[in-house]
C-alpha cells in the first residue's frame, strides 16, 4: 500500500501501469488498484450514483518486492511513501485484504515437489533449484539451490519462480 498526494491516486496508478508496460515487468506487478465503491448521492433533489474512493490518498499494489520495484514505486510522481515503518512496505495479510472488500484471486500453482525451477528476479535471479516444499497458505515455495558449492534451502514467493 502506498500513500499518495490527495487526488493523485488514479495518476499514480496510471503512471505505475505505464512504467510496468514500458519496462516489460508485468511478472513483478500483479495488480495496481485504487479501490472504489458506488455511492448514491443527492444533489439539488436529484439522486445519482457516483464512484467514491474507498481509501482516499492510497493505492494498493500486489507486487514482488525487489530493490528495483521499490525504487520504481517510491519515485513515481505523486507517491509520498509506502505504508509501513520507516517507509518500508509491509505486506497485508489475506484476511486484511478480504476485510477491505478487495477480491482475492484463487491461488493455483502448477509446480510439484522435486520439479526444477528458475528464479526470475531478486538476488538469486537466474539460479536454478529444485522444489522441496509448497506452502499454499503463505503462497511460497521452498527450493534447494547450490550457493557457493553448498546445497541451501530458500523460501521464495511463487511469483518469482518459472517452471523449467
Amino acid at each position: 500500500m502506498v500513500h499518495t498526494y490527495s487526488g493523485y491516486e488514479n495518476k499514480v496508478k496510471s503512471s505505475i501501469d505505464k512504467i510496468v508496460e514500458n519496462r516489460n515487468i508485468q511478472h513483478l506487478f500483479e495488480q495496481v488498484v485504487v479501490p472504489v465503491q458506488d455511492v448514491l448521492e443527492e444533489k439539488n433533489g436529484v439522486k445519482k450514483s457516483v464512484q467514491r474512493k474507498v481509501y482516499p490518498g492510497y493505492v494498493l499494489l500486489k507486487m514482488v518486492l525487489t530493490d528495483d520495484t521499490w525504487y520504481i514505486v517510491r519515485n513515481t510522481r505523486g507517491v509520498t511513501s509506502f505504508v509501513g515503518p520507516a517507509s518500508k512496505p509491509v505486506a497485508l495479510t489475506d484476511e486484511e485484504i478480504i476485510s477491505m472488500g478487495i477480491d482475492m484471486p484463487d491461488f493455483e500453482l502448477d509446480l510439484e515437489i522435486g520439479e526444477p525451477v528458475r528464479i526470475i528476479t531478486g538476488p538469486f535471479e537466474g539460479s536454478i533449484g529444485t522444489v522441496t516444499d509448497i506452502n499454499h497458505p503463505k503462497k511460497t515455495v521452498s527450493i534447494t539451490l547450490s550457493v557457493f558449492g553448498r546445497e541451501t534451502q530458500v523460501e521464495l514467493d511463487y511469483h518469482i519462480l518459472q517452471r523449467m
